[in-house]
């Protein structure tokens, strides 16, 4: 460590920050649903996916080498374009969050790096084959395969629970169910630790090559992974309680069986993603996942004009990160006047956005399931509502008298006026 520079050091702290801002922006992929459904509290929600988050960060060290040694040719890769990329990738996570819009903190990095890398040295300098395979390919696959997943997963549930119906069958079941989410909810945060840490490792190992601290191709070093799992579970301790409102109940309602579905479906694309070195999206995973419950529950609806505008920030993030690294990228080349600018406009964008953000301050006690606003069914909803099979016979009232009592006093004989 004694060869860091002062710019390498800017970078690795920038990094760091970013890490955190991920961390934050996060939370939600693994405890809204568990904090909608009442499972746990919101702050001890936060606090053991936090942990979690941290003993995840120190399992696996395979996409950190995707990001490292995949994505960006890296020689001659100057250090700058790094920190350029970072700008690009906090900025985009600040703004999306501040709007309460679940996008993707890997993306949002993933665009800022090849939008400073194209800056500085042209489209040569992107390994094309590796972005598609590992960054746009599972960006695709990912949301869909957790969506059927959680999708079929939450069908098989009720339909092994359904042989006993009503309010009974769900206060008995209720309780372990939300056992399960929380085991299902620690996965997903021990996955989430194991992919998104492994990003920041890989984006300052990637730092300290370009410095000449590293050779090309190494494993980041203990201080490295050290360092990133504290950031992202200190922002994760913190909770992205916008986002969190949003996943938990702005997408759908859900009830703990299609909790444990959705965090269970998540939780096995992420793992799976990161023993393959797939540098996916735990956002858009966990995202798919919770529209796929909410599909699966006969009657449940999920709201689309939030997942429309979800989907929308998902398809902006790569281009819109890219251009703001292109163009942090572009005053960087001038010297260290630009890099002072750069750090200057990263230091001022963020502190804007944190005032906007206190102008509406949303905390732990917003995100309980006070009830969302109703929306009508859209047309996936109606349409698999349309095969599903009828409530069967048990479930209808036996007596639809008794469901109106009859008044206590005398009744009034409708023919006669009343005295006045």
């Amino acid at each position: 460590m004694e060869h860091i520079t002062l710019l390498l050091a800017i970078v690795i702290v920038t990094a760091l920050v970013f890490d955190f801002t991920n961390g934050f922006h996060d939370t939600a992929n693994a405890m809204a649903t568990t904090i909608s459904t009442g499972a746990l509290k919101p702050k001890t929600a936060v606090a053991m996916s936090a942990v979690l988050n941290l003993v995840g960060a120190f399992l696996s060290v395979e996409v950190a080498k995707t990001i490292s040694g995949g994505i960006i040719n890296e020689d001659g890769l100057r250090t700058e374009v790094i920190f350029a990329a970072l700008v690009g990738a906090i900025l985009w996570n600040l703004l999306t969050w501040l709007v309460g819009l679940p996008s993707s903190s890997s993306h949002a990095l993933f665009g800022g790096l090849i939008g400073a890398a194209v800056m500085s040295a042209g489209w040569s300098s992107v390994d094309g084959g590796t972005v598609v395979t590992k960054v746009l390919l599972p960006a695709v696959a990912a949301p869909v395969v957790a969506g059927l997943a959680a999708l079929l997963a939450t069908k098989l549930t009720y339909r092994i629970g359904g042989k006993v119906t009503g309010g009974a069958q769900e206060k008995a079941t209720a309780k372990g169910y939300r056992a399960g989410q929380i085991a299902s909810a620690g996965l997903v945060s021990l996955a989430h630790g194991t992919n998104d840490a492994q990003k920041t490792m890989g984006i300052i190992t990637l730092a300290l090559v370009t410095g000449g601290v590293l050779s090309p191709g190494s494993n980041p070093p203990v201080w490295v992974i050290v360092s990133a799992g504290l950031a992202i579970a200190l922002g994760t301790y913190l909770g992205g309680w916008r986002i969190i409102r949003t996943m938990g109940s702005g997408l759908t309602d859900l009830r703990p069986p299609q909790g444990f579905a959705a965090q269970t479906s998540a939780a096995t694309v992420i793992l799976a993603s990161s023993h393959l070195g797939f540098s996916l999206s735990t956002t858009q995973s966990c995202s798919g996942a919770v529209m796929g419950a909410g599909l699966g529950r006969k009657g449940g609806v999920v709201r689309w004009s939030t997942a429309t505008r979800m989907f929308v920030a998902w398809g902006l993030t790569l281009p819109a990160a890219g251009l703001v690294g292109a163009g942090a990228e572009l005053l960087t080349k001038q010297g260290t006047w630009g890099v002072v600018v750069v750090a200057a406009l990263l230091v001022a964008g963020s502190g804007a956005i944190w005032m906007l953000s206190r102008r509406k301050p949303v905390g732990h006690d917003d995100v309980a399931p006070a009830g969302a606003d109703a929306e009508p069914a859209g047309v996936v909803t109606m349409a698999i509502a349309a095969v599903s099979p009828p409530p069967t016979a048990a479930a209808q009232p036996h007596d639809l008298t008794a469901t109106i009592p009859a008044p206590a006093g005398p009744v009034a004989d409708p023919a006669r006026p009343a005295t006045v």
